[in-house]
């Protein structure tokens, strides 16, 4: 009877304690609301974050560099941007307070998309070929590792300078023979032009000799050291949220257009499953675990990267990723 009183006084005072305060944590996104921003919408709504004591607000970006100062000045706690990016900005501003924590792309998403019936399926159809590139696209800045990987002569090869609206269009209608660009965002671009889908081959540099990482969480470095146990939960219920995004993938995308009510919900589903398939749920990643990295592979990268980029400082790998903040509960083991 007196253990029954007890328990009934206890939970008397867990239903009249109030509800533990949330913490705020703003996240700085790289792009729009899109399919592959999924995780983050289904740890929202199922209730993820919430168990970490957090209260996140997603918001969009407008490219791979744009969440990095962001979260180095410090007006976002943690972000999410494209490794290669982040290891030149800290070489450009040394000291910069913001660092990866968890990779989310264990391949990256940069591609040469072709079509087949123009004789494109591997790398070295290229040559003979023209390819269009426009020379902002981030999948044209690792093509020089990827020819070199592959031993392709760039003298054999036409490049095209194009722009990002008309990319996709000249490969339609048989212009340009490929296109450098985002597999998932070029292939289903080029397949709403009415290209049958047979047509188009995506030669994902990640499979052909590339060893870049692609994006990643990243966080403000001063805010992690003062509040690692926030840091740890964001990243849990990321993986929670993915975990979520696998199992539902047409859900995500609900979740997504809760925010964004003009979104083509069937082409968003197909540009997340993409992302799923090739850059977010490889082989290594449901043998390993979400987020961390190969570290033999990470300096590997790092010498890919010097074939395009000369360093100002002598690179250091610690500088750029962390997994200290990882959670080691088998949440990052994705089924």
């Amino acid at each position: 009877m007196l253990d029954r009183t007890i328990a009934a006084a206890a939970a008397s005072l867990a239903l009249a304690a109030p509800a533990l305060a949330q913490t705020d944590m703003p996240f700085a996104l790289d792009w729009q609301f899109e399919g592959p921003s999924a995780p983050y919408f289904l740890a929202i709504d199922n209730g993820h974050f919430e168990a970490e004591g957090l209260s996140v607000e997603v918001s969009a970006g407008q490219g791979s560099l744009d969440a990095i100062p962001k979260v180095a000045t410090g007006a976002y706690p943690m972000g999410f941007a494209d490794m290669a990016s982040l290891i030149k900005f800290l070489d450009q501003n040394p000291g910069a307070p913001v660092t990866a924590v968890m990779m989310l792309y264990d391949k990256p998403a940069f591609a040469v998309v072709g079509r087949r019936s123009h004789g494109v399926e591997e790398p070295q159809d290229l040559h003979g070929k023209v390819l269009g590139a426009p020379p902002p696209d981030g999948a044209w800045a690792q093509f020089p590792a990827f020819a070199s990987a592959n031993d392709l002569d760039m003298d054999q090869i036409t490049i095209e300078p194009v722009g990002f609206p008309t990319r996709e269009p000249m490969l339609a209608q048989g212009e340009v023979d490929a296109v450098t660009g985002f597999s998932f965002t070029s292939f289903l671009n080029t397949a709403r032009l009415g290209v049958d889908e047979d047509d188009i081959s995506v030669i994902l540099m990640a499979d052909w000799g590339l060893e870049l990482y692609g994006n990643a969480i990243i966080v403000n470095t001063d805010y992690a050291e003062e509040n690692p146990d926030n840091v740890t939960g964001f990243l849990r219920a990321v993986a929670h949220g993915l975990q979520d995004t696998v199992d539902d993938p047409a859900a995500g995308v609900e979740a997504i257009a809760a925010r964004n009510p003009a979104l083509d919900h069937d082409l968003e589903v197909r540009r997340l499953e993409l992302a799923l398939r090739d850059n977010i749920m490889t082989d290594w990643v449901r043998e390993n675990g979400l987020g961390g990295i190969d570290e033999a592979r990470f300096l590997r990268s790092i010498d890919q990267i010097r074939e395009t980029y000369e360093f100002e400082n002598e690179p250091d790998a610690a500088l750029y990723f962390t997994d200290a903040f990882l959670p080691d509960d088998g949440s990052r083991m994705i089924d």
